[in-house]
């Protein structure tokens, strides 16, 4: 518990360390390109378009989902991976990259995978207002609901930090942790409703399916983007979980990140 204490202050105590260091990792990543930071925004939105095609026009014919146009269904949730998956996979290796250039620097090595998760935020908020405004000019417009959003936010990105500080800790001490990590984190696109609809599944599958904690996130973000309903009170045992779930992600990360960060160097 005192190595859960200790992140937490370090991490609270560096806020404005992170925030910085995220903006320059955004800035140094786009230098040498000629849209510069626009390409956080391109890339998702190509994806988007192609995604669409294929599950949208494709294979369900442009048919709507419960009422909801397609393309609308799948924008209030799909800007979730276009977070988690770039953050998991940068932040899972942000130890070993990137601490020989800070080892000399007077902060500590929690703050690195951290402040590479921040980073992807800042790209996932703009591409989520224009979202958001695409919504009110097709029918959605803001409702009292969206005031769930930032709570909804502040789960994700607890969720990846906490993930994150365990798995770049592991990653430092076997290496081949970030490949298995880096295969397999595309199979969450598939087997969360992203892109597919789960009411057509047994019933025992949606709840298997259900231990995923991104699955709460994405029914959370529709509820409040569509008005239909206070979905962390009405679902407050899978709320729980959730939480529950984060909780032991960041202490086991904190306990294991504290242990070996002495020896960070020595594993490089």
């Amino acid at each position: 518990m005192k190595a859960v204490v200790s992140v937490m202050k370090e991490l609270w105590h560096n806020m404005y360390l992170i925030n910085r260091l995220a903006l320059y990792e955004i800035k140094i990543k786009n230098k040498n390109n000629y849209f510069g930071e626009a390409w956080e925004i391109f890339t998702p939105l190509f994806f988007i378009a192609i995604y669409w095609f294929v599950f949208g026009y494709g294979i369900r014919s442009n048919e709507d989902v419960d009422g909801i146009p397609f393309l609308n269904w799948m924008l209030a949730a799909i800007t979730i991976w276009f977070f988690v998956q770039p953050a998991v996979t940068q932040g899972s290796k942000a130890i070993y990259t990137k601490v020989r250039m800070v080892s000399k620097m007077n902060f500590p090595t929690s703050v690195i995978p951290v402040y590479v998760v921040v980073s992807r935020l800042y790209p996932h908020l703009v591409l989520l207002m224009i979202i958001l405004l695409y919504m009110q000019f097709t029918g959605y417009p803001i409702n009292l609901y969206y005031i769930q959003l930032p709570y909804y936010l502040a789960g994700m990105l607890l969720l990846v930090i906490s993930f994150v500080l365990l798995s770049s800790t592991i990653t430092t001490v076997f290496r081949d942790v970030q490949l298995f990590i880096q295969s397999t984190i595309r199979v969450f696109l598939y087997i969360t409703p992203f892109l597919w609809v789960t009411e057509t599944l047994p019933e025992f599958v949606q709840s298997f399916m259900k231990i995923n904690p991104l699955y709460y996130l994405v029914e959370g973000f529709r509820a409040s983007i569509f008005g239909e309903s206070w979905y962390l009170i009405e679902n407050w045992q899978y709320t729980l979980y959730f939480w529950a779930v984060v909780l032991v992600l960041f202490s086991i990360g904190a306990i294991l990140h504290m242990r070996f960060r002495r020896h960070f160097i020595d594993f490089l």
